[in-house]
C-alpha cells in the first residue's frame, strides 16, 4: 500500500463533524501538500452539517507553500486518535504505535525495513525545513580516556533540501551523502537547524527540539517510560547502544522560551521519576544519525510523530485524571463540605467568575478594586469579600500605569497600609496562549496558598476562534485546571459583542461563543446607562471621566442578586442612591407594560438606525444579514423593523436609507 492509499484509508477514520475549524483546515492543507485534488477534501467534508458549497475551493486556493508544511502525517495521527492503526513500525510512513514490537539486540533485518538513506530522508523531512542548514558529524570524532567515542564540530554547510537531493541521487549509499564514518563510533546529527556558519549555540536558528535519553535503565524500560509519559516525540532513534534517543518537541520561538520549556519538561520528568540525562538541554545538541552503523548495529529510525504532534498538544494531555464515581446514596448520607464563599452570595472558592463589559468600560479598574477588596477583606459593591491572597495577571496595561492604578484605588478606598496579599504579573507584550501559560502558573504557585487568580483580559490569551463553541470549551477548560490543581478561584474579564446591549440578558452580551455564558459559575456584567443631557448636568461632577452603570448578576450556586446601579467616579465604582432608578441602558427601558406602542416602535427604530450607521461605511446600503448579525437578531425580525420605518426600504436583501425630500 503506497503513502497516498494510507492517507485515504486514514481519512475514513476521521469524522469532519468532530473536528474544530482549525483541524478541518489542517486536513485540507495536508491533502494539498500530499498532491491530492480539492475534490477529495470537498467530498469528505460533505458529511458535516457545517459544510458550505464552495468553501473548500476558496480555502484551497488560498493554501500556499510553507517552509514546514502540514503533511499526511497529520491525517494519520488524527486517524490513530480514532482507532486507526498503521501496519508496522517498519512500514513506509514510519508512524509507530506503542503496541508495535521492537527488538534491539540481535535484531535480524527484515526486507520491509527502510533503507538507511530512506531513514535519514524521513528524519530530515520531519525535523527540518527545506532551507535549514543541518549539522552532521561523521568522521570528526575521537576516543576519550574512558574509551568512549565523542563527536566534534562536524560539518554544517548543506541544507535539508541539498541533503535530500543527494539521498535520492545515491539511494543505496548513505556514505555518498554524509561521508564515511568510523564504524566503531557511528555518526551524529544536530537536532536543531543551524545558520551554515558554525555549530556552536550562537549558530542555532530554530529552537524546535530537545533530546531525551535515559541509558541508565534497560531499553525495554525506556520504551515503557516514553509510552507512559506520552511525550511529543518527533523522531525516535535506536542509538545502536544502550539507549533510545527521543527527539522531543519544544517548539519555542526563541532561546529564552526554549530554556523555560525545557526547565518545565525536565521538572515534569523528574517528578514522574524518569532517570534521564540532564546534560542534553543545549540547543545545539546531537542525536544519533539514523541509518548509520555503530559496532555492527544500525542506528535505526524507529518512528516519527509519536504521541502528541506539538509541545502545546502535549501540555493539553497533561494531568488528565480518571473518571471519579460517586455513590449518590452515600453522598446524601455524608455530603461533602461546600467550598467557602469568597464573594458572599455570589462566588465560592475554586469557582469561576466572568466580569463582562464593553470595551473601555472600566473593567480593569473594577478588577483592581476587587483584588484589593480580597486582599484586605473589604466589600465590593456591598458584597463582602473573604480576605485572600491574589495573583493579578495584567496583559493589557503597561507596568507603571498598572501600579499607579493600584495606588489610586488604595487611596480612594482609604487603605493606608496595604497587606502583602497581592502579586501582580505584568505581562503586556509577553502574553502566551492560555494552554501554555497554565502549566507555568501551576508550577510557580503550587503550594503557595494563592486563593484567587484574576486575568485581565482573556482576549490576549485566547486560542482558537472565539465564535467556535468547541474551541472555546477547550479554552475554558484551562481555567478548570487552575481551579482544580491550585484550589483557587478564577476571575476573568471579557468584552461585549458589538451593537446595542440593553435589550439582551446579561449572559448574552459577551462577544463570541455562548460558552462564555455557560462556563463560569457566576457572571458580573457592567452595562453603561444612557444618561439624558439634563441629568448629566445635574449629577456628573466630571463629565469627561464620570459615568453611570448597571451591574447585573448571573449565579449558579446562589439566589440571583438584585441588579445594582452605580457611578464610576475615578477610580472607584460607587453604589448609587435612587437617582439612577429612571436611567436605562441603550435598548433597555421601563417594562413593556409601562410603554406605549409608540415608545416601543421608537426604541426599535433607534436600534435599527444605530446598526445601519455603524455598517453603512460607503453609503451603499447594508445587507439584511449584516444588520441581523450586528444586532444578533433574525433576518425576519430585521425585515419587520425596516418595514415599519418609512425611512428605510429593502431591495435585493439590502436595506437603504431613504433620503428625505426637500419641500
Amino acid at each position: 500500500m503506497d503513502n497516498k492509499e494510507n492517507i485515504l484509508e486514514a481519512l475514513n477514520f476521521i469524522d469532519p463533524a468532530s473536528l474544530s475549524y482549525t483541524d478541518w483546515l489542517r486536513v485540507g492543507l495536508s491533502l494539498k501538500q500530499e498532491g491530492f485534488s480539492c475534490a477529495v477534501w470537498d467530498n469528505w467534508s460533505r458529511s458535516d452539517k457545517r459544510y458550505k458549497q464552495g468553501e473548500c475551493e476558496r480555502k484551497w486556493a488560498g493554501f500556499s507553500g510553507s517552509s514546514k508544511p502540514v503533511t499526511g502525517a497529520t491525517i494519520v495521527q488524527m486517524a490513530k486518535d480514532n482507532g486507526y492503526r498503521v501496519v508496522t513500525a517498519h512500514s513506509e510512513n514510519m508512524c509507530m504505535d506503542w503496541n508495535d514490537v521492537i527488538e534491539y539486540d540481535g535484531y535480524e533485518e527484515k526486507d520491509d525495513r527502510l533503507k538507511p538513506t530512506e531513514q535519514l530522508a524521513l528524519y530530515l523531512q520531519t525535523l527540518f525545513a527545506s532551507d535549514d542548514y543541518v549539522g552532521l558529524i561523521t568522521n570528526d570524532s575521537f576516543n576519550d580516556k574512558d574509551g568512549k567515542w565523542k563527536p566534534m564540530r562536524g560539518v554544517f554547510d548543506r541544507t535539508q533540501k541539498e541533503l535530500l537531493e543527494l539521498l535520492r541521487k545515491y539511494p543505496d549509499d548513505l556514505g555518498a551523502t554524509i561521508g564515511d564514518w568510523k564504524p566503531e563510533a557511528g555518526a551524529w546529527i544536530r537536532i536543531n537547524a543551524l545558520d551554515g556558519k558554525g555549530a556552536r549555540k550562537e549558530n542555532v536558528t530554530s529552537y524546535k527540539f530537545t533530546l531525551i535519553e535515559c541509558d541508565s535503565i534497560p531499553l525495554s524500560e525506556q520504551r515503557k517510560a516514553y509510552e507512559a509519559l506520552n511525550l511529543p516525540i518527533a523522531a525516535l532513534v535506536y542509538s545502536g547502544g544502550k539507549s533510545l534517543h527521543a527527539v522531543v518537541h519544544i517548539d519555542a520561538k526563541d532561546k529564552k522560551e526554549y530554556l523555560e520549556r525545557i526547565e518545565f519538561l525536565y521538572s515534569y520528568l523528574k517528578e514522574k521519576g524518569l532517570d534521564f540525562d540532564i546534560q542534553n538541554k543545549d540547543e545545539n545538541r546531537m542525536s544519533r544519525l539514523p541509518g548509520a552503523t555503530r559496532n555492527g548495529k544500525e542506528q535505526s529510525l524507529l518512528g516519527v510523530n509519536i504521541g502528541p504532534l506539538t509541545y502545546s498538544d502535549w501540555l493539553e494531555s497533561l494531568n488528565e485524571e480518571e473518571l471519579i464515581e460517586d455513590n449518590i446514596s452515600e453522598m446524601v448520607k455524608n455530603p461533602p463540605m461546600l467550598a467557602p464563599e469568597i464573594i458572599e452570595g455570589v462566588l465560592r472558592k475554586g469557582h469561576k467568575l466572568l466580569l463582562s463589559g464593553a470595551s473601555k468600560s472600566g473593567k480593569s479598574f473594577a478588577l483592581i478594586e476587587l483584588s484589593i477588596c480580597f486582599a484586605e477583606g473589604l466589600k465590593f459593591l456591598e458584597f463582602q469579600c473573604k480576605k485572600s491572597k491574589v495573583v493579578y495577571i495584567n496583559f493589557e496595561i503597561d507596568r507603571a500605569s498598572t501600579i499607579k492604578r493600584f495606588i489610586d484605588v488604595y487611596a480612594a478606598l482609604g487603605v493606608k497600609n496595604p497587606s502583602d496579599n497581592i502579586i501582580a504579573l505584568n505581562l503586556r507584550g509577553k502574553a502566551k496562549p492560555l494552554n501554555e501559560l497554565v502549566p507555568t502558573l501551576v508550577k510557580k504557585y503550587k503550594g503557595k496558598g494563592i486563593d484567587v487568580f484574576i486575568i485581565d483580559p482573556i482576549y490576549k490569551v485566547i486560542t482558537g476562534d472565539e465564535n467556535n463553541a468547541t474551541e472555546m470549551a477547550q479554552f475554558c477548560n484551562q481555567f478548570d485546571k487552575i481551579c482544580d490543581q491550585l484550589n483557587a478561584t478564577i476571575i476573568y474579564a471579557h468584552h461585549h459583542s458589538k451593537g446595542t446591549q440593553g435589550s439582551k440578558t446579561a449572559q448574552d452580551r459577551s462577544s463570541g461563543s455562548g460558552v462564555f455564558s455557560r462556563d463560569p459559575d457566576a457572571i458580573m456584567d457592567f452595562i453603561e446607562l444612557d444618561l439624558k443631557e439634563e441629568f448629566r448636568k445635574q449629577y456628573l461632577d466630571d463629565d469627561a471621566t464620570d459615568s453611570a452603570w448597571q451591574v447585573e448578576f448571573i449565579t449558579r450556586e446562589f439566589r440571583k442578586p438584585k441588579t445594582r446601579k452605580c457611578w464610576f467616579k475615578y477610580p472607584l465604582h460607587v453604589l448609587a442612591g435612587d437617582e439612577l432608578n429612571t436611567q436605562y441602558a441603550k435598548g433597555d427601558g421601563p417594562t413593556k407594560k409601562g410603554q406605549s406602542n409608540a415608545d416601543r416602535k421608537c426604541g426599535r427604530r433607534e436600534m435599527l438606525v444605530t446598526a445601519y450607521e455603524a455598517n453603512d461605511l460607503n453609503g451603499t446600503g447594508v445587507e439584511i444579514e449584516t444588520l441581523a448579525d450586528y444586532l444578533e437578531m433574525s433576518q425576519k425580525t430585521i425585515r419587520r423593523y425596516v418595514d415599519e420605518n418609512k425611512d428605510f426600504v429593502i431591495k435585493d436583501n439590502v436595506a437603504y436609507r431613504v433620503k428625505s425630500k426637500k419641500s
